[in-house]
Protein backbone atom coordinates (compact mmCIF):
# COMPACT_ATOMS: atom_id res chain seq x y z
CA UNK A 1 0.00 0.00 0.00
CA UNK A 2 1.28 3.46 -0.92
CA UNK A 3 2.62 5.66 1.87
CA UNK A 4 0.22 8.41 0.75
CA UNK A 5 -2.60 6.46 2.45
CA UNK A 6 -0.80 6.32 5.83
CA UNK A 7 -2.45 9.53 7.17
CA UNK A 8 -5.88 8.10 6.34
CA UNK A 9 -5.03 4.83 8.15
CA UNK A 10 -3.93 6.83 11.22
CA UNK A 11 -7.11 8.92 11.07
CA UNK A 12 -9.26 5.78 10.98
CA UNK A 13 -7.26 4.14 13.79
CA UNK A 14 -7.82 7.21 15.96
CA UNK A 15 -11.56 7.23 15.24
CA UNK A 16 -11.77 3.47 15.83
CA UNK A 17 -9.86 3.51 19.09
CA UNK A 18 -9.27 -0.08 20.22
CA UNK A 19 -9.32 -1.64 16.72
CA UNK A 20 -6.01 -3.11 15.54
CA UNK A 21 -4.39 -0.85 12.91
CA UNK A 22 -3.38 -3.88 10.82
CA UNK A 23 -7.05 -4.91 10.56
CA UNK A 24 -7.94 -1.42 9.35
CA UNK A 25 -5.06 -1.45 6.84
CA UNK A 26 -6.09 -4.85 5.42
CA UNK A 27 -9.70 -3.74 4.98
CA UNK A 28 -8.56 -0.46 3.39
CA UNK A 29 -6.35 -2.37 0.95
CA UNK A 30 -9.22 -4.66 -0.12
CA UNK A 31 -11.52 -1.73 -0.86
CA UNK A 32 -8.87 0.14 -2.85
CA UNK A 33 -8.18 -2.97 -4.97
CA UNK A 34 -11.86 -2.85 -6.02
CA UNK A 35 -11.39 0.83 -6.93
CA UNK A 36 -13.71 2.07 -4.19
CA UNK A 37 -13.30 5.88 -3.92
CA UNK A 38 -11.20 6.99 -0.95
CA UNK A 39 -13.98 8.77 0.96
CA UNK A 40 -16.38 5.89 0.41
CA UNK A 41 -13.73 3.38 1.57
CA UNK A 42 -13.21 5.32 4.80
CA UNK A 43 -16.98 5.47 5.45
CA UNK A 44 -17.28 1.73 4.81
CA UNK A 45 -14.50 0.91 7.26
CA UNK A 46 -15.96 3.19 9.94
CA UNK A 47 -19.39 1.56 9.57
CA UNK A 48 -17.97 -1.95 9.60
CA UNK A 49 -15.83 -1.67 12.71
CA UNK A 50 -18.12 0.71 14.59
CA UNK A 51 -20.91 -1.85 14.36
CA UNK A 52 -18.77 -4.45 16.11
CA UNK A 53 -19.62 -4.65 19.78
CA UNK A 54 -17.39 -6.76 21.97
CA UNK A 55 -18.58 -9.27 24.56
CA UNK A 56 -19.87 -8.22 27.98
CA UNK A 57 -17.30 -8.68 30.76
CA UNK A 58 -16.98 -8.08 34.51
CA UNK A 59 -14.33 -5.92 36.17
CA UNK A 60 -12.60 -9.00 37.58
CA UNK A 61 -11.91 -10.08 33.97
CA UNK A 62 -10.49 -6.75 32.78
CA UNK A 63 -6.90 -8.08 32.96
CA UNK A 64 -7.67 -10.39 30.02
CA UNK A 65 -10.19 -8.09 28.32
CA UNK A 66 -10.65 -8.26 24.51
CA UNK A 67 -9.88 -5.23 22.36
CA UNK A 68 -13.45 -3.98 22.67
CA UNK A 69 -16.09 -4.94 25.22
CA UNK A 70 -19.26 -3.95 27.07
CA UNK A 71 -19.38 -3.43 30.83
CA UNK A 72 -22.00 -2.46 33.43
CA UNK A 73 -21.02 -0.66 36.62
CA UNK A 74 -21.60 2.13 39.11
CA UNK A 75 -19.54 5.34 39.00
CA UNK A 76 -17.96 5.69 42.45
CA UNK A 77 -16.02 8.88 41.69
CA UNK A 78 -15.43 11.17 38.71
CA UNK A 79 -13.14 14.16 38.23
CA UNK A 80 -12.62 16.53 35.30
CA UNK A 81 -9.00 17.13 34.29
CA UNK A 82 -7.43 19.40 31.67
CA UNK A 83 -4.29 18.88 29.59
CA UNK A 84 -2.59 20.67 26.71
CA UNK A 85 -2.04 18.87 23.40
CA UNK A 86 -0.37 20.69 20.51
CA UNK A 87 -1.24 24.02 22.09
CA UNK A 88 -4.91 23.11 22.56
CA UNK A 89 -6.46 22.67 26.02
CA UNK A 90 -8.50 19.47 26.19
CA UNK A 91 -10.57 17.82 28.93
CA UNK A 92 -10.77 14.25 30.12
CA UNK A 93 -12.76 12.65 32.91
CA UNK A 94 -11.28 10.08 35.29
CA UNK A 95 -12.54 8.20 38.32
CA UNK A 96 -13.53 4.78 39.59
CA UNK A 97 -16.24 2.36 38.53
CA UNK A 98 -17.39 -0.79 40.33
CA UNK A 99 -19.52 -3.83 39.70
CA UNK A 100 -20.28 -6.80 41.95
CA UNK A 101 -16.85 -8.32 41.18
CA UNK A 102 -14.44 -5.44 41.75
CA UNK A 103 -13.31 -1.83 41.26
CA UNK A 104 -11.12 -0.21 38.61
CA UNK A 105 -10.04 3.23 37.43
CA UNK A 106 -11.51 4.67 34.24
CA UNK A 107 -10.65 7.47 31.82
CA UNK A 108 -13.30 9.00 29.55
CA UNK A 109 -11.91 11.02 26.62
CA UNK A 110 -15.23 12.78 26.03
CA UNK A 111 -17.86 14.31 28.30
CA UNK A 112 -20.44 11.59 28.91
CA UNK A 113 -22.09 13.64 31.72
CA UNK A 114 -21.04 11.06 34.31
CA UNK A 115 -21.97 11.67 37.93
CA UNK A 116 -21.05 9.88 41.13
CA UNK A 117 -23.61 7.15 41.81
CA UNK A 118 -24.67 6.70 38.17
CA UNK A 119 -25.20 3.13 36.98
CA UNK A 120 -23.94 2.88 33.41
CA UNK A 121 -23.58 0.45 30.55
CA UNK A 122 -20.55 1.19 28.39
CA UNK A 123 -20.49 -0.13 24.83
CA UNK A 124 -17.17 -0.40 22.94
CA UNK A 125 -15.00 0.24 25.97
CA UNK A 126 -11.37 -0.83 25.90
CA UNK A 127 -8.55 -1.48 28.36
CA UNK A 128 -5.15 0.15 28.64
CA UNK A 129 -2.40 -0.29 31.21
CA UNK A 130 -1.45 2.77 33.24
CA UNK A 131 1.23 2.47 35.93
CA UNK A 132 0.98 -1.31 35.62
CA UNK A 133 -2.75 -1.22 36.34
CA UNK A 134 -5.51 -2.17 33.90
CA UNK A 135 -7.66 0.91 33.29
CA UNK A 136 -11.09 1.15 31.66
CA UNK A 137 -11.18 3.63 28.76
CA UNK A 138 -14.17 5.27 27.02
CA UNK A 139 -13.10 6.51 23.57
CA UNK A 140 -14.70 8.10 20.50
CA UNK A 141 -16.43 4.84 19.60
CA UNK A 142 -17.77 4.28 23.11
CA UNK A 143 -21.44 4.74 23.92
CA UNK A 144 -22.45 5.27 27.56
CA UNK A 145 -26.01 4.37 28.53
CA UNK A 146 -27.52 5.39 31.90
CA UNK A 147 -29.34 2.50 33.62
CA UNK A 148 -32.03 2.47 36.36
CA UNK A 149 -30.95 2.13 40.00
CA UNK A 150 -29.86 -1.39 40.89
CA UNK A 151 -29.44 -2.21 44.62
CA UNK A 152 -27.12 -5.12 43.77
CA UNK A 153 -24.54 -2.74 42.30
CA UNK A 154 -22.07 -1.77 45.09
CA UNK A 155 -21.76 1.82 46.24
CA UNK A 156 -18.59 1.45 48.31
CA UNK A 157 -15.21 0.14 47.17
CA UNK A 158 -14.43 -0.92 50.74
CA UNK A 159 -16.48 -4.04 50.01
CA UNK A 160 -13.48 -5.26 48.04
CA UNK A 161 -10.85 -4.58 50.69
CA UNK A 162 -8.58 -7.60 51.12
CA UNK A 163 -6.48 -8.53 54.13
CA UNK A 164 -2.94 -9.32 53.02
CA UNK A 165 0.64 -9.69 54.13
CA UNK A 166 2.87 -6.80 53.04
CA UNK A 167 4.67 -8.84 50.34
CA UNK A 168 1.32 -9.86 48.81
CA UNK A 169 0.19 -6.26 48.12
CA UNK A 170 0.58 -5.62 44.38
CA UNK A 171 -0.54 -3.58 41.38
CA UNK A 172 -3.95 -5.26 41.15
CA UNK A 173 -5.03 -4.04 44.62
CA UNK A 174 -7.07 -0.89 45.18
CA UNK A 175 -7.70 -1.10 48.94
CA UNK A 176 -5.98 -3.39 51.43
CA UNK A 177 -5.86 -4.18 55.11
CA UNK A 178 -2.80 -5.45 56.94
CA UNK A 179 -0.69 -5.33 60.11
CA UNK A 180 2.89 -4.27 60.63
CA UNK A 181 5.49 -2.37 62.60
CA UNK A 182 6.38 1.23 61.73
CA UNK A 183 10.12 1.14 60.98
CA UNK A 184 10.48 4.71 59.64
CA UNK A 185 8.37 7.80 60.26
CA UNK A 186 8.70 11.54 59.68
CA UNK A 187 6.48 14.59 59.15
CA UNK A 188 6.53 16.80 56.07
CA UNK A 189 4.78 20.01 54.99
CA UNK A 190 3.32 20.02 51.45
CA UNK A 191 1.25 22.49 49.47
CA UNK A 192 -1.97 21.06 47.99
CA UNK A 193 -3.77 23.48 45.64
CA UNK A 194 -2.22 26.40 47.49
CA UNK A 195 -3.05 25.09 50.95
CA UNK A 196 -0.27 24.02 53.32
CA UNK A 197 -0.85 20.51 54.64
CA UNK A 198 1.14 18.41 57.10
CA UNK A 199 1.49 14.77 56.13
CA UNK A 200 3.20 11.76 57.69
CA UNK A 201 5.48 9.52 55.66
CA UNK A 202 7.19 6.34 56.68
CA UNK A 203 7.64 2.62 56.19
CA UNK A 204 5.57 -0.23 57.61
CA UNK A 205 6.91 -3.81 57.71
CA UNK A 206 5.95 -7.32 58.65
CA UNK A 207 7.89 -10.57 58.48
CA UNK A 208 7.39 -10.75 54.68
CA UNK A 209 8.42 -7.29 53.49
CA UNK A 210 8.20 -3.49 53.70
CA UNK A 211 6.14 -0.77 52.02
CA UNK A 212 6.23 3.04 52.20
CA UNK A 213 3.12 4.80 53.46
CA UNK A 214 1.71 8.33 53.44
CA UNK A 215 -0.91 9.41 55.97
CA UNK A 216 -3.02 12.48 55.25
CA UNK A 217 -4.39 12.41 58.78
CA UNK A 218 -2.71 12.69 62.20
CA UNK A 219 -1.66 9.34 63.69
CA UNK A 220 -1.79 10.13 67.40
CA UNK A 221 0.35 7.85 69.50
CA UNK A 222 2.07 6.17 66.53
CA UNK A 223 5.86 6.29 66.41
CA UNK A 224 8.76 4.21 65.15
CA UNK A 225 8.34 0.75 66.66
CA UNK A 226 4.53 0.94 66.96
CA UNK A 227 2.65 -2.22 65.96
CA UNK A 228 -0.42 -1.11 64.00
CA UNK A 229 -3.38 -2.68 62.22
CA UNK A 230 -4.96 -0.73 59.34
CA UNK A 231 -8.01 -1.23 57.12
CA UNK A 232 -8.96 0.19 53.70
CA UNK A 233 -5.61 1.79 52.87
CA UNK A 234 -5.38 2.93 49.26
CA UNK A 235 -2.72 1.28 47.11
CA UNK A 236 -0.79 3.71 44.91
CA UNK A 237 1.84 2.79 42.32
CA UNK A 238 5.07 4.45 41.23
CA UNK A 239 7.07 2.59 38.58
CA UNK A 240 5.29 -0.58 39.60
CA UNK A 241 6.17 -0.24 43.29
CA UNK A 242 3.10 -0.21 45.58
CA UNK A 243 2.76 2.31 48.40
CA UNK A 244 0.02 2.83 51.00
CA UNK A 245 -2.15 5.92 51.36
CA UNK A 246 -3.97 6.41 54.67
CA UNK A 247 -7.00 8.64 53.95
CA UNK A 248 -10.37 9.46 55.50
CA UNK A 249 -11.53 5.98 54.44
CA UNK A 250 -8.68 4.28 56.31
CA UNK A 251 -9.07 3.12 59.90
CA UNK A 252 -6.12 2.09 62.05
CA UNK A 253 -5.29 1.16 65.63
CA UNK A 254 -2.22 0.55 67.74
CA UNK A 255 -2.02 -3.07 68.84
CA UNK A 256 -0.49 -4.38 72.08
CA UNK A 257 3.15 -5.39 71.77
CA UNK A 258 2.42 -8.97 72.79
CA UNK A 259 0.16 -9.42 69.72
CA UNK A 260 3.03 -8.96 67.26
CA UNK A 261 3.91 -12.28 65.57
CA UNK A 262 7.35 -11.02 64.53
CA UNK A 263 10.35 -9.49 66.27
CA UNK A 264 10.46 -5.71 66.37
CA UNK A 265 14.25 -5.83 66.67
CA UNK A 266 14.61 -7.80 63.44
CA UNK A 267 12.40 -5.48 61.42
CA UNK A 268 13.92 -2.21 62.62
CA UNK A 269 17.47 -3.50 62.06
CA UNK A 270 19.03 -2.20 58.86
CA UNK A 271 20.42 -5.65 58.09
CA UNK A 272 18.53 -7.58 55.47
CA UNK A 273 18.77 -11.01 53.86
CA UNK A 274 19.22 -11.49 50.11
CA UNK A 275 16.33 -13.04 48.23
CA UNK A 276 16.53 -15.10 45.02
CA UNK A 277 16.38 -12.92 41.92
CA UNK A 278 13.66 -15.22 40.56
CA UNK A 279 11.30 -13.97 43.30
CA UNK A 280 12.02 -10.37 42.27
CA UNK A 281 11.20 -11.14 38.63
CA UNK A 282 7.76 -12.46 39.64
CA UNK A 283 6.54 -9.03 40.84
CA UNK A 284 5.94 -5.71 39.07
CA UNK A 285 7.93 -3.89 41.75
CA UNK A 286 9.35 -4.41 45.24
CA UNK A 287 10.24 -1.80 47.83
CA UNK A 288 13.60 -2.28 49.60
CA UNK A 289 14.82 -5.60 48.25
CA UNK A 290 18.30 -7.15 48.57
CA UNK A 291 19.84 -9.47 45.97
CA UNK A 292 23.29 -11.01 45.61
CA UNK A 293 24.89 -12.38 42.46
CA UNK A 294 27.65 -12.11 39.91
CA UNK A 295 27.99 -9.25 37.45
CA UNK A 296 27.76 -10.96 34.06
CA UNK A 297 27.68 -7.80 31.93
CA UNK A 298 28.51 -4.09 32.23
CA UNK A 299 26.18 -2.27 29.88
CA UNK A 300 26.86 0.61 27.47
CA UNK A 301 26.11 3.93 29.15
CA UNK A 302 28.33 3.06 32.11
CA UNK A 303 31.32 5.22 32.98
CA UNK A 304 31.66 9.00 32.77
CA UNK A 305 28.46 10.63 31.49
CA UNK A 306 27.01 14.14 31.29
CA UNK A 307 23.60 15.23 32.57
CA UNK A 308 21.31 18.13 31.76
CA UNK A 309 21.58 20.77 34.53
CA UNK A 310 17.79 21.34 34.33
CA UNK A 311 16.17 17.88 34.19
CA UNK A 312 19.13 15.59 35.04
CA UNK A 313 18.67 13.53 31.85
CA UNK A 314 21.75 11.95 30.31
CA UNK A 315 22.81 14.08 27.31
CA UNK A 316 24.92 13.48 24.21
CA UNK A 317 27.09 16.19 22.61
CA UNK A 318 25.59 18.80 24.97
CA UNK A 319 22.10 18.22 23.55
CA UNK A 320 19.18 17.50 25.91
CA UNK A 321 16.03 16.04 24.37
CA UNK A 322 13.91 18.37 26.50
CA UNK A 323 16.06 21.52 26.79
CA UNK A 324 18.19 21.62 23.65
CA UNK A 325 21.75 22.94 23.90
CA UNK A 326 22.99 22.87 27.50
CA UNK A 327 26.27 22.78 29.38
CA UNK A 328 26.38 19.30 30.81
CA UNK A 329 27.27 18.30 34.36
CA UNK A 330 29.70 15.37 34.63
CA UNK A 331 28.56 12.27 36.49
CA UNK A 332 29.50 8.60 36.77
CA UNK A 333 27.34 5.50 36.89
CA UNK A 334 27.34 1.73 36.43
CA UNK A 335 24.65 -0.11 34.48
CA UNK A 336 25.09 -3.86 34.79
CA UNK A 337 23.36 -7.23 34.80
CA UNK A 338 23.43 -9.24 38.03
CA UNK A 339 22.79 -13.00 37.91
CA UNK A 340 22.43 -15.41 40.85
CA UNK A 341 21.58 -18.60 38.96
CA UNK A 342 17.84 -18.22 39.49
CA UNK A 343 17.49 -15.17 37.24
CA UNK A 344 19.06 -11.88 36.19
CA UNK A 345 18.21 -8.21 36.78
CA UNK A 346 19.53 -4.90 35.57
CA UNK A 347 21.17 -2.82 38.29
CA UNK A 348 21.82 0.92 38.32
CA UNK A 349 24.51 2.41 40.59
CA UNK A 350 24.91 6.18 41.09
CA UNK A 351 28.24 8.01 41.34
CA UNK A 352 28.86 7.30 45.01
CA UNK A 353 28.13 3.59 44.69
CA UNK A 354 30.04 3.38 41.39
CA UNK A 355 33.12 4.80 43.11
CA UNK A 356 32.84 2.16 45.85
CA UNK A 357 32.29 -0.80 43.51
CA UNK A 358 34.66 0.32 40.73
CA UNK A 359 37.32 1.30 43.25
CA UNK A 360 38.12 4.59 41.49
CA UNK A 361 36.83 8.08 42.27
CA UNK A 362 35.24 10.10 39.48
CA UNK A 363 38.35 12.30 39.36
CA UNK A 364 40.54 9.21 38.93
CA UNK A 365 38.15 7.87 36.29
CA UNK A 366 38.41 11.16 34.37
CA UNK A 367 42.20 10.81 34.44
CA UNK A 368 41.86 7.32 32.93
CA UNK A 369 39.83 8.85 30.12
CA UNK A 370 42.33 11.70 29.57
CA UNK A 371 45.38 9.40 29.58
CA UNK A 372 43.87 7.06 27.00
CA UNK A 373 42.34 9.85 24.87
CA UNK A 374 39.16 7.76 24.64
CA UNK A 375 35.76 8.62 26.06
CA UNK A 376 35.04 4.87 26.37
CA UNK A 377 38.16 4.12 28.45
CA UNK A 378 36.31 4.14 31.79
CA UNK A 379 33.56 1.90 30.42
CA UNK A 380 36.14 -0.57 29.09
CA UNK A 381 38.01 -0.48 32.42
CA UNK A 382 34.77 -1.18 34.30
CA UNK A 383 34.09 -4.20 32.11
CA UNK A 384 37.56 -5.63 32.74
CA UNK A 385 37.46 -5.17 36.51
CA UNK A 386 33.78 -5.85 37.32
CA UNK A 387 32.57 -8.72 35.15
CA UNK A 388 32.47 -11.82 37.34
CA UNK A 389 32.48 -9.81 40.59
CA UNK A 390 30.25 -11.04 43.42
CA UNK A 391 28.01 -8.15 44.51
CA UNK A 392 25.11 -7.43 46.86
CA UNK A 393 22.68 -4.67 45.91
CA UNK A 394 19.88 -3.12 47.95
CA UNK A 395 17.19 -0.89 46.46
CA UNK A 396 13.77 -0.75 44.80
CA UNK A 397 12.92 -2.97 41.84
CA UNK A 398 10.61 -2.06 38.98
CA UNK A 399 9.56 -3.82 35.79
CA UNK A 400 8.95 -2.52 32.27
CA UNK A 401 8.96 -3.91 28.74
CA UNK A 402 12.78 -4.16 28.84
CA UNK A 403 12.96 -6.23 32.03
CA UNK A 404 13.37 -5.73 35.79
CA UNK A 405 15.72 -3.07 37.15
CA UNK A 406 16.96 -2.43 40.68
CA UNK A 407 18.02 1.16 41.34
CA UNK A 408 20.57 0.64 44.09
CA UNK A 409 20.42 2.55 47.35
CA UNK A 410 23.45 0.69 48.66
CA UNK A 411 25.85 -1.90 47.27
CA UNK A 412 28.77 -3.83 48.67
CA UNK A 413 31.10 -6.74 47.99
CA UNK A 414 29.97 -9.44 50.42
CA UNK A 415 32.29 -11.84 52.15
CA UNK A 416 32.77 -14.50 49.53
CA UNK A 417 31.61 -17.59 51.43
CA UNK A 418 32.72 -19.77 48.55
CA UNK A 419 32.47 -23.03 50.50
CA UNK A 420 28.86 -22.48 51.54
CA UNK A 421 27.95 -21.46 48.00
CA UNK A 422 29.49 -24.65 46.63
CA UNK A 423 27.62 -26.74 49.20
CA UNK A 424 24.37 -25.04 48.20
CA UNK A 425 25.02 -25.82 44.51
CA UNK A 426 25.91 -29.44 45.28
CA UNK A 427 22.64 -29.90 47.17
CA UNK A 428 20.75 -28.89 44.02
CA UNK A 429 22.44 -31.57 41.91
CA UNK A 430 20.57 -34.87 41.30
CA UNK A 431 21.64 -37.68 43.64
CA UNK A 432 22.91 -39.84 40.78
CA UNK A 433 25.22 -37.08 39.43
Amino acid sequence: MSEKYAPHIEELAKALNGIDQDDIKNEFNKLLKFRVPLDEAKRTILNKFSSKEGPEIKIKDIFQAPKSFTLNGRVLAVEKKSFVLKGETLNLYSGKVADETGVCFFTAWSDFSLKEGDIIRVHNAYMKHWNNRPELNFGQRSVVEKLPEDPSMPRDEQLFTQSKKIIEINSSDMLVSSKGIVTEMYHRDVSIKGTDTKIIEGVVADETGKLPFTSWLPMKGVDIGSFISFKAAQVRLFRGIPSLNFTNETSWEILPKDQSPFSKKDLISDESTSVPISSVLEKDGIFDVVVTGNIISVRPGSGIIERCPVCNRVIQNNICRAHGNVTGIKDMRIKAILDDGTGAVYIMLNKELSEIVFGESMEEAENIMKDSLSKDAVYESMKRSLIGSYLTVRGNSSKNEFGTTIVARSAWLPEDALLSRLECLLQKLPEDS
